[in-house]
This record gives structure tokens, C-alpha cells and sequence, in this order.
């Protein structure tokens, strides 16, 4: 079968009009099940997202948007007034579901804005509006991932290994992904690619995940330990590193899975190119650097208990940041939907975020 011919794993579908549900892909049950969840609450979105049923920054963004829909339309028969606080409260709920992807507070504050420029409608056409914010929040990330994917495909020659961190597929985003898009474009302009996933401890989403969703669309793909990372790299098995990315501040720097950091360190060491691929959204000019970016720091479980089985002494004090930065001078260039940014700097991601691209910026 034809590469083109293999349909993409969903992270994500809305089901139905106003009163439908957010079908969401459990991620934490891949890769020996494929099971789905359907959400009609904010609070079930807000504990999918929190325990990574459904996961990467697009991704949240998306499911949140869409979650936004579902917390409010039961206030859709209230006054207005009563209803406005209900998608207050709701936004609220979601914003606190994770701190780190900043895609996911994007999305809330479109979603905010949709209720704001319509301030005297009925609370029914308030619901309907937030849908169609929601869907167009969808299909724009599918088409950022698919213009990520042809301009990072350009960086890549047949016969190239490409080592990635995490999971920046289709799992993480409505579209291809960022990370993989760019493989996955390369691939569909003929060109042979081959992968090195890191399995990416603790929850192993680069074995569980990333391994899965490229077996899935035929990519050869070989996992390793994310040990492994530097012999690979001295081996020179491998011609270039893309990760994703869930924040990236004024300057470049960069958070993402913890371990990226150590990746890019590696590359800059073995002379390997490290490409950073996310979507303008991604993006958070607020922050002039990675020091500023909110790290968030999950449960001890994870390392000690990991998947219910005892590896740690009881007691035993862990520390467990989700995510790391990479500062941008490790960076070689950001791929983005409305271009590569090279070299990375504040006034170069200015300069690109400022293009017209159809996208909002």
C-alpha cells in the first residue's frame, strides 16, 4: 500500500452539532489498545487532558476549544449574565488542566473573545459560535501541521535518519503533527526516510506513541533508549534531530518533553542539525525567555510507579519536570506554517510571526 493511502491516527473528533461530544483517542491505553473516550462535560476534557489521554500542545488547544463548548450549553437556557459566568468558570478549569502548553491558553482566549464580540446575543447562539470557533481552531492546525510539513520536508535529503523526542505526530495534533509532518511530507515527495525515536521516560511516549503512529504509516522506524541518543549521534546514524515544542519564548528558547535539552546538547556536540517544528501558535511573545516559561511538575508515581510496578524505594525523595528548555542558540532553525526561521533569534521570530499567512498569528 502506498504511503499516501494510510490514514493518520485522530487524536480528536467532534461528533455531532451544539449538543454532540468530543471523541477523544486514550492515549494512555496505546499501543496495545485503541480505545476511545467521548466527552460532554468541561470536567471530563479537564481530567483527559491532565492525564494525558489526550496530549501535545495542538492538541490541548484543540480539545480545549472543544470543551469549552461542552461546559457551557447546559447554561444556554440561563440569562446572560449567568451564562457568562459559566463559561467563565469553565475557562478557568481548563486553563488549569496543564501550565506548560501555551497552545492551550490560545485557544481559551479565542474562545473567550468569540462571547466578548457578542455581548447582547442569546446565550443558544453564544453556544453555536463557540462550536464554529472550535472547528476553525481544528481545521487551521490541520493546516498549519500540513505547511509545517513542506517547509521542514525541504531540510531533509533521501537517505537521511532523523532522531525525534516525545511525540510531535499526529497523536499531538488535529493534522500530521510538527515533528513528524516534516517526515511525513518528505516521505510523500518520494524521498527515503528512515526514524530513531527516543522512548522518552518516564511515560514513554516516544516508544508508546511515536514508534506506534510512524509503524502505523509505514515509516521505517527503530526505537531506542534515550540513553542511547549520543552513540546514535556518534555513529553518525543520524543526519538531523526534530522535535516539537509546547512553548517557545520571545528569543527562541524553547520547552518541550523533558530529555529535549540533553537531545540538542548532543546534536550541537556531533555537529548535527536540531530543527525545532511547531506552529505559530506555539509562540509566546509575552515571555522574553525560556527562564519565564512555567515548567510543570507531575506526579512522583510516574518515575517510581511507572505503569503500576514498584521500580524505586519507598519513600524515595524524585523530582519529575514534565518539560525542559532549550535555549535557542542550540537551536538551528524553527519550522513553522509560514516558513523556517534561521537563525533563531527574537527579531527573525517577529519577522516570520508578522507574515500573512492565513493563520492568526
Amino acid at each position: 500500500m502506498k504511503f499516501e493511502d494510510l490514514t493518520p491516527a485522530r487524536a480528536l473528533e467532534w461528533l455531532g452539532e451544539s449538543n454532540g461530544s468530543l471523541r477523544l483517542l486514550d492515549q494512555t491505553l496505546l499501543p496495545c489498545e485503541t480505545t476511545s473516550l467521548e466527552c460532554r462535560s468541561a470536567e471530563q476534557v479537564v481530567e483527559a487532558i491532565r492525564s494525558l489521554r489526550v496530549r501535545g500542545a495542538p492538541a490541548i488547544g484543540v480539545a480545549a476549544a472543544y470543551g469549552v463548548v461542552v461546559g457551557v450549553r447546559e447554561a444556554a437556557s440561563l440569562e446572560r449574565s449567568k451564562f457568562d459566568e459559566r463559561l467563565h468558570v469553565v475557562i478557568q478549569q481548563l486553563a488549569a488542566s496543564r501550565p506548560t502548553a501555551v497552545n492551550l491558553f490560545w485557544a481559551l482566549d479565542r474562545q473567550r473573545q468569540v462571547a466578548e464580540r457578542m455581548p447582547t446575543a442569546a446565550p443558544q447562539d453564544v453556544v453555536k459560535a463557540l462550536l464554529t470557533e472550535a472547528r476553525a481552531i481544528e481545521t487551521e492546525d490541520r493546516s498549519m501541521c500540513a505547511a509545517i510539513g513542506r517547509h521542514g520536508a525541504e531540510l531533509l535529503t533521501t537517505g537521511d535518519a532523523v532522531l525525534t523526542h516525545c511525540n510531535a505526530g499526529a497523536l499531538a495534533t488535529a493534522g500530521d503533527g510538527t515533528a513528524l509532518a516534516v517526515i511525513y511530507a518528505a516521505v510523500a515527495d518520494g524521498k527515503q526516510i528512515r526514524v530513531f525515536a527516543d522512548e522518552t521516560r518516564p511515560l514513554l511516549q516516544g516508544a508508546r506513541l511515536t514508534a506506534w503512529e510512524l509503524s502505523q504509516r509505514g515509516v521505517p522506524v527503530t526505537l531506542i533508549c534515550d540513553s542511547m541518543a549520543a552513540t546514535v549521534m556518534r555513529q553518525r546514524k543520524v543526519q538531523a534531530v526534530i522535535v516539537g515544542a509546547d512553548r517557545i519564548a520571545a528569543n527562541g528558547d524553547t520547552a518541550n518533553k523533558i530529555g529535549t535539552y540533553s537531545v540538542a546538547c548532543l546534536a550541537k556536540t556531533h555537529g548535527i542539525p536540531f530543527y525545532v517544528a511547531a506552529p505559530s501558535s506555539t509562540f509566546d511573545l509575552s515571555l522574553s525567555n525560556g527562564d519565564q516559561i512555567p515548567i510543570e511538575e507531575r506526579s512522583a508515581a510516574e518515575i517510581t510507579h511507572g505503569f503500576g510496578r514498584q521500580t524505586a524505594p519507598e519513600g524515595i525523595d524524585v523530582y519529575n519536570p514534565a518539560f525542559d528548555v532549550t535555549p535557542a542558540e542550540s537551536i538551528t532553525a524553527i519550522i513553522t506554517e509560514r516558513g523556517v526561521i534561521r537563525p533563531v533569534s527574537e527579531a527573525a521570530i517577529r519577522e516570520m510571526l508578522a507574515r500573512r499567512s492565513g493563520f492568526p498569528a
